[in-house]
């Protein structure tokens, strides 16, 4: 399961309706991937389809889509938005990563 933070659903929602996605229909696909200064990175996109590998859950009344080998590395995740000056945008807080790179955009475990 993916949290997603009152903040992170108040930019997920502003993002969406600008590129044409519907909160209350489509979902949000979180996935890792090999990449980053740490060796797995966050991948972050819009969807209106569901795969036969993934899981789909909803927090706070947001979809998200998660292909099953993802999963295993983000279950617990809290999916959070951080704006503002310094801010950094999404950020992800795994509670499975034993290091995060400087910038929050990748991880090991």
């Amino acid at each position: 399961m993916i949290k997603v933070s009152k903040s992170a659903k108040s930019k997920l929602q502003q993002l969406m309706a600008e590129e044409g996605f519907n909160i209350t229909d489509d979902f949000v696909r979180v996935g890792v991937k090999s990449g980053g200064c740490s060796g797995l990175s966050y991948d972050l996109k819009f969807d209106n389809a569901i795969g036969d590998n993934d899981k789909l859950f909803e927090d706070d009344s947001v979809k998200i889509a998660i292909d099953k080998k993802s999963f295993l590395y983000l279950v617990g995740t809290t999916l959070e938005y951080s704006g503002g000056l310094n801010g950094k945008g999404f950020v992800f807080n795994n509670p499975n990563a034993n290091r995060t790179c400087g910038c929050g955009e990748s991880f090991s475990l």
